[in-house]
C-alpha cells in the first residue's frame, strides 16, 4: 500500500513529471536521498511505470479525435488486433467485453483520414464510430486511498 508521502508524491509527478528531485523532496518535507529511495521503491513495485511528457494533439496538426468500437469478423480477431497495432493514429486501444472487442481512440487530421483508417479496418471488421466533441475529464490518476 502506499502511505501519505507516496501519495503526495504521485499526485506532484502527475503535474509535473520533471519537477526537479530537491523541489519535489521540499514539498514533501523530506531529503532528496530519501525521495530517491521512495521513487525507486515505487517503481520496483511498478506502481511508477514510467515518466512520461504530455503532448497536446492539436498542436501536432491532428484537429479532432474520434472512438471507433470494433467488432472484428468471425475468425479475424488476432488479424485486428496486429491490424490495430500497425495504424499509428490510434493512442489508445481497450479489449472489452460485450458486443465489441475493442475500443480505440484516435487522433486525425482529417474526417478523409479517418474514412481511409476505417476502410483499412472494415474489411475485417464492423465498426461503430463517435467524433469526440470535448473531454470533459480528462485523462487522471485513479484514487490513491
Amino acid at each position: 500500500m502506499l502511505d501519505e508521502i507516496d501519495r503526495r508524491i504521485l499526485e506532484i509527478l502527475a503535474e509535473d513529471a520533471r519537477i526537479l528531485l530537491k523541489d519535489l523532496a521540499q514539498q514533501v518535507q523530506l531529503s532528496s536521498p530519501s525521495v530517491s529511495e521512495r521513487l525507486r521503491r515505487l517503481e520496483e513495485r511498478g506502481v511508477i511505470r514510467s515518466f512520461t511528457i504530455d503532448i497536446d494533439p492539436r498542436a501536432l496538426g491532428y484537429v479532432f479525435q474520434a472512438i471507433v468500437r470494433i467488432r472484428p469478423l468471425p475468425g479475424k480477431l488476432h488479424i485486428v488486433e496486429k491490424l490495430l497495432r500497425e495504424i499509428p493514429e490510434l493512442v489508445e486501444c481497450d479489449k472489452v467485453t460485450g458486443d465489441d472487442c475493442f475500443v480505440a481512440r484516435l487522433h486525425l487530421r482529417s474526417m478523409e483520414q479517418l474514412d481511409q483508417i476505417l476502410d483499412r479496418v472494415a474489411e475485417q471488421a464492423e465498426t461503430s464510430t463517435s467524433v469526440v466533441k470535448g473531454q470533459p475529464v480528462k485523462r487522471r490518476l485513479p484514487p490513491l486511498v
